[in-house]
């Protein structure tokens, strides 16, 4: 991926397919265990909808909670990157967010139909729209960085200073992504997906 001439590190061709299995695992998931996912925990039912209709927000509290969170997993994916593991880590994030997708757009699309897809969509709207970048970036990156660490004849060299920095510089760019999602996710989503809820 190319912005203004710049080279962005983009998730590689294989996490692609890795992703969409993910989300077929999900769905797939969901379909096998509906009966214990879906009627014994409650998940995304009438009466936690509900609360939800009702709840106060901290938003602080919950933009602390986010941050932390997706900073923690940012984090382990980067210095992972950096070992053996890097390319098993960046393939397991892939499926992972996957099949999270999966069994989330699965629950809410078998609960409620066209309504349960509408709210994944309000559910996820902002801070999907800094997340989906960042994390195509930040697998991208991943790969990237295990490949010219471990992949042997790459004319990169880990210690030559302009890769390095370039490398922590699409890392400050990712973490500013992940910022703004965290942003949107503690203090604006909130009050849409109330607003939604009530006329659910």
């Amino acid at each position: 991926m190319r912005i203004v001439g710049k080279q962005i590190p983009s998730g590689g061709k294989k996490l692609v397919p890795v992703f969409c299995a993910g989300i077929l695992a999900g769905f797939f998931i969901m379909n096998l265990g509906k009966s214990i996912l879906l009627e014994n925990t409650g998940l995304f039912d009438e009466d936690t909808l509900y609360r939800m209709k009702y709840m106060t927000v901290d938003s602080n509290a919950l933009f602390c909670y986010v941050f932390r969170k997706r900073m923690e997993v940012l984090i382990l994916l980067a210095v992972l990157s950096t070992t053996y593991l890097g390319y098993v880590a960046c393939m397991g994030a892939a499926v992972w967010c996957g099949m999270s997708s999966g069994i989330f757009l699965a629950t809410l699309t078998v609960r409620y139909g066209i309504k349960g897809i509408v709210l994944a969509i309000i559910s996820m709207f902002p801070q999907y729209l800094f997340y989906i970048p960042a994390i195509i970036m930040m697998l991208g990156w991943g790969e990237d960085l295990y490949r010219a660490i471990y992949s042997r004849g790459l004319n990169i060299h880990v210690a030559d200073k302009t890769f390095v920095v370039k490398k922590l510089g699409w890392l400050g760019v990712i973490a500013f992504l992940t910022f703004l999602g965290c942003v949107m996710e503690g203090y604006v989503n909130p009050g849409i997906l109330i607003g939604y809820l009530k006329v659910f």
